[in-house]
């Protein structure tokens, strides 16, 4: 799985680095760092993760799945 965050984009609110602090880290009050190749096993908590951005800077790409296990994956998710 890859990760692409829009850090022009990016406000700094931290959502990410709550539910998927092993990819999402903040550094210093404003600055994000993560890991964009994100392990499988982290697929739930980067999804969470990309479902709560308030701006919707985070861009998931996973070519082993179809779109709509993507979208299924984030169903459970409000």
């Amino acid at each position: 799985m890859r990760l692409v965050v829009d850090l022009n984009r990016c406000q700094g609110y931290a959502q990410c680095a709550f539910l998927a602090p092993d990819v999402f880290a903040m550094h210093g009050e404003e600055s994000l760092l993560y890991n964009p190749h994100a392990d499988k096993a982290q697929r739930e908590q980067v999804l969470r993760a990309t479902a709560a951005c308030p701006v919707q800077a985070i861009l998931v790409e996973d070519p082993d799945d179809a779109p709509a296990a993507v979208e299924e994956g984030l169903s459970g998710v409000r």
